[in-house]
């Protein structure tokens, strides 16, 4: 395996944990009895995992000279 293929695949499973905390805070949203620190947490978790993904973005994609 490449290195381009694993980090393809890591870039895969950070998407599907991504969408996964997108699905947690969408039904934590939902619940009334949910704490703000959690919902929070979970929302700083997200972000975290798409800076992740778009710096693997970034090594994946070749750099074009103009």
């Amino acid at each position: 395996m490449s290195s381009d293929d694993i980090s393809r695949a890591r870039l895969d499973a950070l998407r599907v944990e991504h969408r996964q905390l997108d699905e947690a805070i969408a039904a934590m949203q939902d619940d009334q009895l949910t704490s703000s620190l959690a919902l929070q947490r979970l929302k700083k978790q997200k972000l975290v995992l798409k800076d992740r993904i778009a710096r693997l973005e970034d090594e994946l994609t070749p750099d074009i000279i103009a």
